[in-house]
């Protein structure tokens, strides 16, 4: 596997788009996990920490992911949906997942690497109450300071998921939904 000497930055990110950042990063990656015990061991530091933050996911107390969240963490949710959007600080991220937990969302890890600050992780994400989403996910996680500072999510299939969204989580009636002064 081909190893990059310079390492990606956030617009190099962002434009890969899709799945394809993971194409992206595809040649770039050291750390990538494996089942086997022994693999884990000389498991990269990043990738270690990202597979902590889904083990307290998976446990439903969202509090227990502040720690992980650098004070300033951009997490950026793609598509054209009431949930999409950038969510900026640890208060704004838990709040989209307390809206994730209304559908029972769960997450199985398929890949995880990292190369430098960056880590990629493939997942299948579906939801539960209501099923009716089921597809694979892809985020790039930039790290910082053994903490997540970034989250930018690709949803390998964004019609499907805009479609879920939009069925699942609709927005308040006007004026009801626009800020008050």
């Amino acid at each position: 596997m081909e190893n990059r000497s310079t390492p990606l930055d956030r617009a190099s990110v962002l434009r890969a788009g899709g799945i394809g950042v993971a194409a992206l990063l595809a040649g770039s990656l050291t750390g990538g996990t494996a089942s086997a015990a022994p693999e884990r061991a000389r498991e990269h530091p990043n990738v270690t920490l990202v597979r902590r933050y889904y083990q307290a996911y998976g446990t439903g107390d969202l509090d227990a992911l502040r720690r992980f969240f650098a004070a300033d963490i951009r997490w950026t949710i793609p598509g054209h949906h009431p949930l999409a959007g950038v969510k900026t600080g640890p208060d704004e991220v838990i709040a989209f997942f307390e809206q994730l937990g209304r559908s029972g969302f769960r997450a199985e890890i398929l890949y995880l690497a990292a190369d430098g600050d960056w880590v990629v992780d493939l997942h299948r994400g579906w939801s539960t109450t209501p099923a009716g989403l089921d597809i694979t996910w892809a985020l790039a996680y930039r790290i910082r300071d053994r903490k997540i500072a970034e989250a930018v999510n690709f949803a390998g299939d964004q019609h499907a998921a805009d479609q879920y969204f939009w069925r699942h989580y609709p927005l308040a009636r006007i004026p009801d939904r626009l800020e008050q002064d």
